[in-house]
């Protein structure tokens, strides 16, 4: 790799690690707003090891947002996690087969 590609690199790498930032469970900022439902939990799942490690730096953030809808957000963070962690798992395992 020559030095552009890796400038563009890291640029779109910062991009999508700040994107991501913006969605993750805040339950200060969400207190007063609609309750998270099964898709966004389905995002909170998916986000969920890089908002633990964000969570070890900033008390205000968390892996599940307390704010939801019951048990289809449960369902929705679960199937999230379980299929992200799940598919890796399994595709290694393939791969050494």
């Amino acid at each position: 790799m020559n030095k552009n590609q890796i400038i563009i690199t890291c640029l779109i790498s910062a991009l999508i690690i700040f994107s991501i930032s913006a969605c993750m469970p805040n339950p200060g900022e969400s207190a007063g707003a609609a309750p998270s439902g099964f898709f966004k939990a389905v995002w909170h799942g998916w986000i969920a090891p890089i908002s633990l490690i964000v969570g070890f730096f900033n008390d205000s953030t968390r892996v599940y947002d307390p704010n939801n809808t019951g048990w289809w957000y449960d369902f929705g963070f679960y199937i999230a996690v379980i299929s992200g962690f799940g598919g890796l798992s399994l595709a290694r395992k393939k791969q050494m087969d």
